[in-house]
């Protein structure tokens, strides 16, 4: 077994021939129009664009998982988080809406984090005897002294432009300004949580962030003073430009036609190039990164505790701390995804998180490019996008090859009409697939 995981491992050429087989997807997507591609550079490009997020996303997890061992339940939450900050960061500010209740919310959240503190402080040094009393008494009066700031804010921000704002609206900065900030707010999230499930045991972990991202989620579609909840928020900054513009540049237009080619068609697939450029280059930034660090004291660190926690912490490492360091990093790098996918699609809309989605596939992506291989769970993040996008339009086709003999009748219709939901199908038979011929994963870890 040793041997077989050995030569699995180091096998030369797996990432290059899996890395070449993308490559030759989304060719064969941008160039083929038949009934299995569209023949599209402009439906290429687009899934290639969400494919280098979702990387950006498995990477993330991957820091959590395979270097760690700490199993994160819920990736949607922090995603969620994330996709906040250009919403708070980049969007213009909303007339009024800060004048009618924002000091007030600020100071209400300042009492609610004093009343943390407050509370922290009592357990430590209250005499034994009036302890629960105390901490009884500072939760109650800070409850309803937050209460009082923040619900008469928040019933003044809603009102102000209710009909087409009704929100606090953002500070107006650069997007790209907005990335880190939501790294920020992520990292901020899964310090809090570590503090609280990490020192227990794992499968409490599990469960704190299955909640944490549930309750992330919950927040943002009611809160409509901070993002207009289920109204959505359009209209977010770009940090490339405007297809419309684009069309209406006469140099580009004369440039299209040089290229046999219409302006719609070219701006579309100008601006799809410019999104591909940043957001590779992000996610190289932050494989490189990641490399230097496991390759490091500290990674190796990281993985001997991730493989014997017990033999660790009697060497003098404090797993504990070194399980939220790597939680609040790996949970940064997926609010950082969050933020670049909510700057792709201009739209910040919270029912789009949807734990299949944004956690359930992630996790996929991980397992089968390879946990505790960088390289692998970025080209698993890309190649399991491109087949979710795929399974789409080529499951329907699929079942009605297999349907086709079948007489018309009860069984073929309902078979028929369940067809869209083949991608799910899809995603499990690779799963299965994976663990059964490649179980460390397409790309393993040396």
């Amino acid at each position: 077994m040793a041997t077989t995981r050995q030569a699995e491992a180091s096998h030369p050429f797996r990432a290059p021939v899996i890395f070449a087989i993308l490559v030759l997807l989304f060719v064969l997507e941008g160039t083929t129009s038949n009934a299995l591609f569209t023949g599209s550079w402009n439906t290429s490009l687009a899934i290639l664009n969400m494919g280098l997020i979702s990387a950006v996303m498995a990477l993330g997890l991957n820091m959590q998982w395979g270097y760690a061992g700490l199993f994160n339940s819920g990736v949607v939450g922090f995603i969620a988080i994330g996709g906040l900050a250009p919403v708070l960061i980049s969007v213009a500010p909303v007339d009024g809406g800060w004048g009618a209740g924002g000091p007030r919310v600020m100071l209400a959240l300042i009492v609610g984090l004093g009343t943390l503190a407050l509370t922290a402080l009592t357990w430590s040094r209250a005499p034994r005897n009036w302890r629960v009393p105390a901490i009884l008494a500072v939760l109650i009066a800070g409850f309803f002294v937050y209460r009082w700031l923040f619900d008469h804010a928040v019933v003044a921000i809603e009102a102000n432009q209710a009909a087409q704002y009704g929100n606090l609206g953002g500070l107006g900065l650069p997007v790209l300004l907005s990335w880190p900030v939501g790294a920020l707010f992520a990292a901020a999230a899964a310090w809090g949580v570590g503090k609280v499930a990490l020192g227990l045991r794992s499968d409490y972990l599990a469960i704190a962030t299955l909640g944490i991202g549930e309750i992330i989620v919950a927040v943002l579609k009611n809160e409509e003073w901070l993002a207009r909840g289920v109204k959505n928020v359009t209209g977010i900054p770009r940090p490339v430009p405007y297809e419309i513009n684009l069309q209406q540049d006469p140099d580009f237009v004369q440039r299209a036609a040089n290229w046999g080619m219409n302006s719609a068609e070219l701006s579309g697939i100008w601006v799809k190039l410019c999104y591909a450029g940043l957001f590779g280059a992000v996610l190289i930034l932050l494989i490189v990164l990641a490399e230097l660090s496991l390759k490091s004291p500290w990674g190796r660190m990281m993985r001997a505790i991730r493989d014997n926690e017990t033999a660790a912490e009697a060497m003098g490492k404090d797993v504990t701390g070194r399980h939220l360091q790597i939680f609040v990093i790996g949970s940064a790098v997926i609010g950082l995804a969050g933020a670049m996918m909510i700057t792709h699609d201009g739209l910040m809309a919270p029912t789009q998180y949807n734990p299949l989605r944004y956690t359930f596939l992630i996790w996929v992506m991980v397992i089968v490019g390879g946990s505790g291989n960088n390289w692998g769970a970025a080209l698993g993040g890309v190649l399991i996008w491109f087949l979710w996008i795929k399974a789409e339009s080529w499951g329907p086709q699929l079942i009605g090859l297999l349907t086709s003999p079948l007489p018309a009748g009860a069984i073929k219709t309902h078979l028929l009409e369940s067809a869209p939901h083949m991608r799910f199908i899809a995603m499990g038979t690779t799963l299965l697939l994976v663990l059964r011929f490649a179980p460390r994963g397409l790309v393993p870890e040396k």
